[in-house]
């Protein structure tokens, strides 16, 4: 029996918090939950999917039924709990094909098709712009130079974030740094 729920567009410990919440108002019982995953204690074809579908959408997630967007969605999740996870070791984010791999069990070839079939890009190119992503957000804190945040995010050198920066963004990270405007966007639109 499957006992477990793939939500898209989970992306930050508040939304783990939310789909808890409403999950519960629906008297569904969590065993674990993670990002774009949940483990109830009772098989999913006796849950009411209907109304889980419903309440998710109402707080901008969708409950995913194809397993092939399944995948997809872990892939996805399991390169922003890498990102953000400020105890990541740097090393780790130079094999991301190794690390997705590993955790989800299938050549990394096979899923790189997978994604690329489902979301209109590679690997590759999601990786990049949910690190640009995070070197905006972490380029707005002001708190890390931008030779800490190329280490912190796995970059080989200054110079390589600074090309994808300005590649990406269209900016410098200086002059990103100095906007007023929030140019930053929510990861699950990254794409």
């Amino acid at each position: 029996m499957d006992n477990f729920l793939y939500i898209k567009n989970m992306v930050c410990n508040r939304c783990i918090f939310v789909v808890r919440q409403e999950l519960e108002k629906l008297g569904v019982v969590i065993k674990n939950i993670s990002l774009g995953e949940v483990e109830t204690e009772l098989p999913v074809n006796i849950l009411p999917i209907d109304k889980i579908s419903s309440v998710l959408a109402q707080n901008g997630f969708e409950l995913l039924e194809n397993k092939k967007a399944k995948i997809v969605e872990k892939i996805k999740s399991l390169v922003i709990k890498v990102l953000y996870n400020p105890k990541s070791d740097p090393q780790k984010l130079h094999k991301f094909s190794s690390l997705i791999e590993k955790e989800l069990g299938w050549d990394y070839n096979y899923l790189s098709g997978l994604f690329s079939a489902q979301e209109s890009i590679t690997i590759e190119q999601y990786i990049i712009l949910q690190k640009i992503e995070r070197a905006k957000e972490l380029l707005k804190y002001g708190e890390l130079s931008l030779s800490e945040i190329a280490y912190q995010l796995g970059y080989s050198s200054v110079q390589h974030l600074s090309n994808q920066f300005k590649k990406t963004t269209g900016f410098t990270a200086s002059q990103f740094k100095n906007l007023t405007e929030n140019m930053r966007q929510p990861l699950d639109k990254v794409k």
